[in-house]
């Protein structure tokens, strides 16, 4: 089969190599591309090829219409957004994920931001830095706060039992029933909004979960409570979060995704919103989460081509 690598994976380039040895060993080849959005250097990139390889790199849908011989789409990311699904469906193009990767990353990260918002860290060290004191900021506790777990699947329940460790209160926002007894209740989105100290989402970008957090919802939250997001930025309408923000609605965010990849433009508005800590998409990137990123890819990759399909999204 010709199977093609269209982006850095961000491992070590001697991994790749060892998988394309092993891949050409096999019968098979394997080409590896930079990373581009040029449709048309794409469908010459793909061209007759059996099985793509991507992150979370763009595969507009003109791309696999192009390319009748694709049979297998193996993303190297959680979500699958980026990648036209319903006309993989419709075509009987396999999508596997490497769900699974991150989880350990983003809890850390949505920990991380929980404390900086809670004992203004970001603000003190700049303070620090002008040679001035605390005086006038006193910050709180994470022990003992209630969080509100919003997408209660694998990266939200590891999320779920860091907090935990931290003492704190999980409650838990899911369509499936919750039976993981990391969480204290399963509630529904409106009473975890206004129950919640510090909100987390860790939803996929979907019709339903698109601006699921918008005016109404965050009206409902505690004027102390906090928004992390680690998960999708179009799952907030930002304008509604940042307007939230500058009048104190509630208290704080920690934002590491937006409807936009970073860079950003300066005029964003959650760039300019008070109290918010902002990462540029760092969730999922650590040095140990890119190679267990890597090792699930290829699992994925073998298994389909022994005919089995592991981490099936359809």
């Amino acid at each position: 089969m010709k199977i093609v690598l269209l982006e850095d994976l961000g491992v070590s380039p001697d991994v790749i190599e060892k998988e394309a040895e092993k891949l050409k060993s096999m019968g098979h080849t394997f080409e590896v591309y930079p990373r581009t959005t040029n449709i048309e250097v794409l469908k010459e990139e793909t061209k007759d090829a059996d099985i793509l390889l991507l992150a979370n790199m763009p595969l507009d849908a003109k791309v696999v219409k192009a390319d009748p011989s694709l049979k297998f789409i193996d993303v190297a990311f959680t979500g699958v957004d980026h990648v036209p699904v319903a006309l993989c469906k419709e075509k009987g193009i396999a999508i596997s994920n490497a769900s699974g990767y991150a989880n350990d990353a983003v809890a850390e990260l949505v920990a991380l931001m929980s404390i900086d918002r809670l004992r203004h860290v970001s603000e003190l060290e700049q303070q620090c830095r002008k040679g001035q004191t605390k005086a006038g900021i006193r910050g709180n506790l994470l022990k003992g706060k209630t969080v509100g777990i919003v997408g209660a699947g694998s990266i939200g329940t590891t999320t779920a039992k860091l907090l935990k460790a931290f003492g704190c209160k999980i409650l838990g926002f899911r369509r499936q029933l919750i039976t993981d007894p990391v969480y204290d209740a399963q509630v529904d989105l409106d009473t975890l909004l206004k129950e919640s100290d510090i909100v987390s989402l860790h939803v996929p970008l979907t019709d339903s979960t698109r601006h699921m957090i918008g005016k109404d919802q965050l009206a409902l939250m505690k004027p102390t409570a906090i928004l992390i997001n680690t998960a999708r930025g179009a799952a907030v309408d930002e304008h509604a979060l940042a307007d939230a923000l500058n009048t104190g609605q509630i208290a704080g965010a920690g934002i590491d995704v937006f409807d936009i990849e970073p860079p950003l433009p300066l005029d964003h508005p959650l760039l300019q919103a008070k109290n918010t800590l902002v990462t540029p998409h760092i969730g999922f990137d650590s040095v140990e989460s890119m190679e267990k990123r890597a090792e699930i890819v290829f699992e994925n990759l073998y298994a389909f081509l022994e005919g089995r399909q592991l981490n099936t999204i359809c």
